[in-house]
């Protein structure tokens, strides 16, 4: 399997057809990623776009001291933030709705199990939404991605400290927008 690195060098070289391989390696870690940071499937996928015609502009550019996805990412975050600036920021249910998607049901589950599940998933990413950008974009990169709080705080351009104190706050945001769906589920 060929590593980023050659991809990298190939494209420099002129072969677009392995940057295409880097935009089909990490498309779509990239759009699931952004749905949750920017609340909206048609949003991500916009930015998901400008982000790798940006990246593939300014592939020479790039340092290599960080991950490809790390730096692409980083495009990809900041043409958020851009379009969002430019944008007014609108919101709605059926946003809400189109951000949570079919959710898979577990086989034997009776029809109100499978509709409280459903809610209490959609509850979670309308509160995840409504967290202030800069806690929710560090909250889904570690909760949602995976990634360590060092690849955040590279991704974000911001201190590991910041990055831990942002978790934990958007932690704290979450836990008191969802305290009736937690308690349902205690009881």
């Amino acid at each position: 399997m060929i590593d980023d690195a050659q991809l990298i060098d190939e494209a420099l070289a002129g072969n677009s057809a392995s940057f295409g391989r880097l935009v089909t390696k990490y498309q779509d870690r990239l759009y699931n990623t952004l749905v949750h940071v920017v609340g909206s499937a048609d949003e991500a996928y916009d930015v998901v776009q400008d982000a790798f015609v940006q990246a593939f502009v300014k592939l020479s550019s790039f340092h290599r001291d960080s991950a490809f996805y790390t730096w692409l990412y980083r495009i990809a975050f900041n043409a958020a933030i851009s379009r969002r600036r430019r944008k007014k920021p609108t919101g709605s249910l059926d946003q809400a709705r189109e951000i949570a998607g079919q959710e898979p049901l577990a086989r034997g589950d009776g029809p109100t199990d499978r509709l409280d599940r459903l809610e209490r998933v959609q509850q979670v990413r309308s509160a995840i939404a409504n967290l202030a950008e800069e806690f929710r974009a560090v909250l889904v990169l570690r909760e949602i991605d995976g990634c360590c709080y060092e690849t955040i705080a590279e991704m974000l351009d911001i201190p590991v400290g910041t990055v831990r104190s942002r978790l934990h706050r958007a932690r704290l945001d979450l836990r008191e927008q969802l305290k009736e769906v937690l308690h349902e589920d205690v009881s």
